[in-house]
């Protein structure tokens, strides 16, 4: 072989190699980063359960509400209301809420007939909710939802310090057979790690609005979801990324602090629920974007550029790297399960990690450049 090409050879090998070991070193840091929030995060030195308000927005939930209410009322809570906001439903939702109010003097409706064009219909219907309720600390849930204990309620306000004003909870998916519901829960989970982290390191930046909480004055004062009441989604993390900052912001998991959520059935459905989520992420913070997008980034990297890094680099180095992002991360799905209580197949991650990967590309790329999604309607 002539000289010149030995040397191109040669130089190709080490941009490839440099380029993977740089790729995955960012992917290692935010990695070690994220662990080393759960190992130093500590119980929450907790005070008394605050009065709370509960919101649940329902459209054509009737069967879903049937099976929460329920759960809701049996709440161990010295002083709690509930709030359905029953909006435009077809089902029987509307006489049912209305024969159980009359029973249950903690429990209210609030009826939604029609919208305003401009607004999204969730957060409209949030926002009758939310300025109908009684108590300055709210908890929102949604219908197919199931809290994982009566506990529930008691434990997310008992989080709330002086200055605080959001509280984030921990919403994992129902585990059920296959594949597809094993990949739903795997990207819950991975979500989850990352806005918890995050949020321990003092970085807030979202939250789910299965389990979230967030002072009343704090949605008034700052005019609810006005900076993106056009958005499609958004109602939770939006406005957590729009207002949480590192000192009144506190992220809870505890097994009895956690609600539990119903899995989509169908691939469609889920990959839809995810162009909307994503979608939403168009709208954070521009320092958020470029933390997240880094993170993203680095992490489709470590797969993609991994033949190429072992068809031209040391294989032995090359595989030590990837094989040590693949036991953080695991690590830190055990973590949380510690955390949560709520275990999941460590064995699986390797094959959902190498899926997620396709999936968030494709995905996210279909979110970007959505111009408009549904919620319901």
């Amino acid at each position: 072989m002539k000289p010149y090409l030995c040397r191109a050879k040669k130089n190709a090998l080490s941009v490839i190699t440099i380029l993977y070991l740089a790729v995955i070193g960012v992917q290692l840091v935010y990695l070690c980063l994220l662990a080393l929030s759960f190992v130093r995060n500590k119980p929450l030195i907790k005070s008394e359960p605050k009065p709370v308000s509960i919101i649940v927005c329902a459209h054509d939930e009737e069967q879903n509400l049937r099976q929460l209410v329920p759960l809701l009322l049996q709440q161990d809570h010295p002083e709690f209301e509930i709030i359905v906001v029953e909006d435009r439903c077809n089902d029987g939702t509307y006489d049912y809420l209305r024969e159980l109010t009359r029973q249950h003097a903690n429990l209210r409706m609030v009826r939604v007939q029609f919208k305003p064009e401009h607004i999204n219909g969730k957060k409209f219907a949030l926002t009758l909710g939310i300025k109908a309720a009684r108590y300055e600390h709210l908890l929102f849930t949604d219908a197919d939802c199931r809290p994982a204990s009566t506990q529930w309620a008691k434990n997310i306000t008992a989080a709330y310090l002086p200055e605080t004003e959001i509280v984030l909870g921990f919403s994992p998916y129902q585990k059920k057979a296959g594949w597809l519901n094993a990949f739903i829960r795997f990207e819950a989970l991975l979500t989850a790690i990352q806005y918890l982290g995050f949020a321990w390191l003092g970085k807030p930046y979202m939250g789910v609005g299965r389990n979230l909480s967030y002072k009343k004055s704090l949605f008034l004062s700052g005019k609810g979801f006005m900076m993106h009441q056009h958005v499609t989604g958004g109602d939770d993390d939006l406005f957590v990324n729009q207002y949480a900052n590192r000192k009144n912001t506190v992220a809870h998991v505890s097994p009895q602090s956690f609600v539990f959520s119903k899995p989509s059935e169908s691939w469609k459905e889920f990959l839809h629920q995810k162009r909307r989520h994503l979608a939403a992420g168009k709208y954070y913070k521009v320092a958020d974007k470029i933390v997240l997008g880094l993170f993203m980034l680095s992490w489709l990297g470590s797969w993609f550029l991994l033949v190429p890094a072992i068809s031209h680099g040391p294989f032995y180095v090359i595989a030590a790297v990837f094989l040590l992002r693949e036991l953080i991360l695991m690590g830190l799905f055990r973590m949380l399960a510690r955390k949560s209580g709520d275990a999941f197949e460590i064995w699986k991650i390797p094959v959902l990690d190498f899926i997620f990967t396709f999936y968030y590309l494709v995905t996210g790329l279909r979110a970007l450049v959505a111009k408009r999604l549904r919620w319901k309607n």
